[in-house]
């Protein structure tokens, strides 16, 4: 079988993990959590997806491909969250995000398994 060189997409995908939780760390300590409820949600959410992802890719799992499609989905979603927020953590998150997806919308292509 094949090995698909999968490096630069992986160091997004954990780049993002990495701000996501950092950003939802960040937003748990703010002094007034309620406002930033969704992007705490949003922010586990996408690390969850990306550590997945970047899981699948590394096995050469069958359903990666669509793993990276939804990937791109809930890394769009949360930039767009973190944006409304001015925090750095948000700003630096929302960052990670647009790289992440942008990482992902061009490398899904399937995964041909032979």
């Amino acid at each position: 079988m094949e090995r698909h060189d999968h490096t630069a997409i992986l160091e997004k995908l954990l780049a993002c993990v990495a701000a996501c939780e950092h950003c939802a760390t960040a937003c748990l300590n703010e002094d007034d959590v309620k406002p930033m409820v969704r992007c705490v949600t949003l922010d586990r959410d996408c690390a969850d997806i990306c550590s997945l992802t970047a899981r699948l890719l590394q096995r050469e799992s069958e359903i990666a491909h669509q793993f990276l499609v939804l990937c791109e989905e809930i890394c769009i979603m949360c930039a767009k969250e973190c944006d409304m927020h001015e925090h750095d953590h948000c700003q630096a998150c929302a960052e990670a995000c647009r790289q992440c997806a942008e990482a992902c919308h061009k490398h899904h292509q399937p995964i041909t398994q032979d």
